[in-house]
């Protein structure tokens, strides 16, 4: 583990993004911005299940500091549909903190698991799903800010 001590405590935030691609079979359940399944609502599940993710990311990454979170906040998005019916769904979590060590682990945790639970919700549908892309999209509050290009 990184000695963080001597740290000073700020205010850090991080905003992670998962792409998921759900396959037409499941696009074509889309009702509003959610799907419901005989599971229950498959957005309201993942969005619970990232912010669960989120908070136990110390327990999940070797050697990540335990830390505790201020906000978490899950959105999920239907953004383009393809000509195939294939649909990109964006899944951002923003965790936000005061401590010595960011919180940008956290927040991809939050969207990774929040993606997993889709998937995992909608397999009985379609196993065509895929989660083509995880990132961060910015971290502030530490000793470099981080913004994607």
């Amino acid at each position: 583990m990184v000695g963080v001590g001597a740290k000073a405590v700020t205010h850090r935030v991080a905003r992670a993004l998962a792409i998921v691609v759900l396959p037409p079979a499941l696009a074509a359940r889309l009702e509003g911005n959610d799907i419901a399944t005989k599971k229950g609502s498959v957005f309201q599940t993942a969005i619970l299940a990232g912010i669960m993710g989120a908070k136990k990311t110390s327990e999940l990454i070797p050697l990540c500091h335990p830390l505790s979170l201020d906000d978490c906040k899950i959105t999920i998005e239907s953004r383009a549909t393809s000509t195939d019916g294939s649909v990109d769904v964006a899944i951002e979590c923003r965790a936000e903190t005061h401590a010595r060590t960011g919180v940008e682990m956290e927040a991809l945790t939050g969207a990774t698991v929040a993606a997993l639970t889709l998937y995992d919700m909608g397999k009985a549908i379609s196993h065509d799903i895929v989660i083509k892309e995880i990132r961060l999209l910015e971290k502030t509050g530490g000793k470099s800010d981080f913004a994607a290009k």
